[in-house]
């Protein structure tokens, strides 16, 4: 199965034709507080089926990503008596598509879901390969499903609804990808002087093929998949000390500091030269301003050994040997994962 993925004209005539045909017996159409009140009333504005649906509003922002919220959601599709034919909406960014995405992998084994993103953090990355989650704790993502939405709805135009903060974080993962798989990509999207929607639109389509071409070839991340969790080793560790500290910041500065981190990884390990690194390093930092990183290092580390990627309780990485290409399943000596991260800290 594959996840279809179309970009909405403005009467949403590929949902509307999507939901005829599907002919679900009810929606569940999750929302935050701020796509409740941006993107839900363009959404029912463009509907036109005549389906029972309910809205079910849930708080925003990662610490909300728990077990609680999607037991929360199973007892609303329980209480409407939802069968096997109904659908899950999911309006939002990646906080959004992964607690839906869950909660309908496993109610009653598994509902049909598809992902409306609105951020471009969802469209890029989150609504795209089937991983659904919660985080336990302050680990990200320890709990959760492979599990293909039926289909990805996007519309840029949802993204003029977004704080600053919400594109830029976005913009990590497009650069990840520039980064792993394409060069052309890459060297697109850094000649771009200020984020903008209307700088970044022209990008967006690429970006979630290359994401989607990843996973077409390993849907159940055994080999190639893991490429796209190049800085998410180093970034998941960041991100969960900062939300452990109360100051959490976006997933996309903290993959940021881990792209910077892990860039410099793969000059220690030998992987590119000091002037490729340097270049990336340069190009990242133009986009994400250094962060002070009061964390102890050991703690950062204590954190990566629960990475899903890791083997035999050793941390693997996934670095690059140049731009466009990516190597995965890297062991790399401590000291230079120690020095990567003091690297960012100077």
């Amino acid at each position: 199965m594959e996840t279809k993925i179309q970009f909405l004209s403005e009467d949403f005539q590929e949902l509307n034709s999507y939901l005829e045909e599907k002919s679900p017996s009810i929606l569940f159409i999750i929302v935050d507080e701020n796509t409740h009140e941006h993107c839900l009333p363009i959404l029912l504005s463009d509907l036109e089926i005549d389906i029972p649906f309910e809205i079910i509003e849930l708080e925003s922002g990662e610490e909300n990503k728990t077990l609680e919220t999607v037991c929360n959601l199973l007892t609303v599709f329980a209480e409407f008596e939802a069968d096997r034919n109904a659908l899950v909406i999911n309006l939002g960014g990646g906080v959004i598509t992964d607690l839906g995405g869950f909660a309908a992998s496993i109610y009653k084994r598994g509902i049909d879901f598809i992902n409306i993103p609105t951020s471009l953090l969802g469209m890029c990355d989150a609504s795209i390969g089937g991983k659904t989650g919660v985080d336990l704790e302050s680990l990200k993502n320890l709990v959760g499903t492979f599990a293909l939405a039926d289909s990805v709805f996007a519309n840029p135009n949802f993204l003029k609804t977004l704080p600053q903060k919400e594109l830029i974080s976005g913009f990590a993962e497009m650069l990840k990808h520039g980064l792993v798989d394409s060069k052309n990509h890459w060297e697109n999207l850094i000649q771009i002087e200020e984020i903008t929607v209307d700088s970044i639109s022209a990008y967006i389509k690429e970006s979630m093929m290359i994401k989607q071409n990843i996973i077409n070839q390993d849907f159940h991340e055994k080999n190639i998949r893991k490429i796209l969790n190049f800085g998410h080793t180093i970034g998941h560790a960041v991100e969960s000390l900062f939300l452990r500290s109360g100051n959490p910041i976006s997933h996309g500065e903290a993959v940021a500091i881990g792209m910077i981190c892990e860039t410099r990884l793969s000059y220690l390990e030998n992987l590119i030269d000091l002037e490729l690194s340097n270049h990336i390093i340069d190009k990242i930092f133009n986009y994400f301003p250094k962060k002070n990183l009061n964390f102890v290092i050991d703690d950062i580390l204590a954190l990566m050994k629960n990475d899903k990627k890791n083997k035999n309780s050793k941390v693997m990485f996934s670095l690059i040997t140049s731009v466009g290409n990516c190597s995965y399943n890297v062991e790399c000596a401590e000291k230079n994962i120690k020095n990567s991260i003091e690297f960012y800290s100077k």
